[in-house]
């Protein structure tokens, strides 16, 4: 059964789901990572997507 559309949250927004693979590649792409090291930001810095971007963005500009 599809999900209800009517109900819809932004709990998540601010995270990025390690699990999720469309979501990991989604965030590697924006960054011009790979996907392992957008695993390895995941990891070491947890799913907090305003970090993650500010770690992504200081590791693509070295």
């Amino acid at each position: 059964m599809a999900d209800d559309t009517t109900k819809r949250d932004f709990r998540d927004r601010g995270r990025v789901s390690g699990d999720e693979e469309y979501e990991v590649a989604y965030f590697a792409r924006k960054f011009q990572l790979t996907i392992p090291e957008a695993r390895d930001l995941i990891k070491k810095h947890g799913n907090d997507r305003a970090t993650l971007e500010r770690e992504a963005k200081a590791l693509s500009s070295r």
